[in-house]
């Protein structure tokens, strides 16, 4: 894809739904080649962003079952005629920095679902549960047309949160546990949380899905009410991936949820903050990437290196120098 032509011909693939073209262009943006990134951001503008998905991130303990918990779900909304992408970022190999699982593996049914995409991703060295461009690739699952994109994290973490940023609505997945597990989960992925879902309420695991749904309840009424949420929210439930059991039910409260912040301008005034954090992050990756390009600063910073590490210059003095030259 080196001519302008190419960019029309994959813009048109992808807004006519090709989930080949589809599969290309977020390789495109993922790719780290120069010229590539100039391409992605052509072919961005060229699909611009007239239409909105539901975007939905997901994240949860280990073993809580999301793999289980989005294909079930999945093929609820593709049987209501929803198209809907899954975009699953994987922890990264550290030699390869490719993805240590393959979603696709962990979803079959919903791999083959006409109405349905799925694309993992390696978080390769970028924090926060998800990959470094997995915003760009939702703004190309909504110019492709679905409905809905999920957005499974790498897994509960203290840095999850960057998640919020892209997504209109954000659900906390746990499996039936103690208090233990209460005190496990932190208080900065809890207060992002739109709704907790305790999985797994099924068999004998059901009574203390129900306990451990009413200890979490209890706990998000001790945290401060949020502006954007209606009475009754952020709220916790059970549901039961593997049975399908309490999917249409959460799925009925998202829908009330976002109803509610369309009516009250929440949905447009968040969409416009996430996309202010994300020039900021955007302006923040390119000052990086221009100081790693330059061989003159490159050459003062591996300098300045051997001085921080000897003692004689502090991290802070440092990188003041190097910021000073760009």
């Amino acid at each position: 894809m080196t001519k302008k032509t190419d960019i029309a011909v994959l813009a048109a693939g992808v807004a006519a739904g090709d989930r080949r073209a589809l599969a290309r262009a977020i390789t495109l943006v993922e790719s780290g080649r120069d010229d590539h990134r100039t391409q992605a951001m052509a072919l961005l503008d060229t699909l611009g962003t007239k239409r909105q998905a539901i975007r939905i991130g997901l994240s949860g303990t280990p073993g809580v079952g999301k793999s289980t918990f989005i294909e079930s779900f999945g093929m609820m909304l593709t049987g209501q005629g929803l198209r809907v992408a899954v975009l699953a970022v994987d922890p990264s190999s550290a030699r390869s920095g490719g993805s240590i699982l393959g979603d696709k593996t962990r979803m079959d049914r919903l791999a083959r679902a006409p109405l349905a995409f799925i694309r993992p991703s390696p978080s390769q060295t970028q924090l926060g549960g998800v990959a470094r461009r997995t915003r760009e690739a939702v703004a190309l699952c909504e110019a492709a047309g679905f409905d809905i994109v999920l957005i499974e994290t790498v897994g509960v973490g203290q840095s999850e949160t960057v998640v919020a940023q892209m997504a209109d609505l954000f659900l906390l997945l746990l499996a039936p546990a103690g208090g233990d597990e209460l005190q496990g989960v932190k208080r900065g992925i809890m207060e992002i949380a739109d709704m907790i879902l305790v999985n797994k309420a099924d068999g004998d695991l059901k009574p203390q899905a129900m306990r451990t749904c009413a200890d979490y309840a209890g706990a998000l009424r001790l945290l401060r009410k949020r502006s954007q949420d209606p009475d009754g929210f952020p709220k916790a439930m059970t549901v039961s991936a593997l049975e399908t059991i309490g999917l249409e039910g959460a799925w009925a409260e998202i829908q009330t949820l976002l109803a509610w912040r369309r009516e009250n301008s929440v949905w447009d005034d968040t969409r416009a903050a996430q996309a202010r954090y994300w020039f900021g992050e955007e302006v923040r990756l390119q000052l990086l990437a221009r100081i790693a390009a330059d061989p003159q600063l490159r050459t003062r910073m591996t300098t300045l290196e051997k001085e921080v590490a000897a003692g004689r210059m502090s991290p802070a003095a440092a990188a003041a120098e190097v910021v000073a030259n760009t």
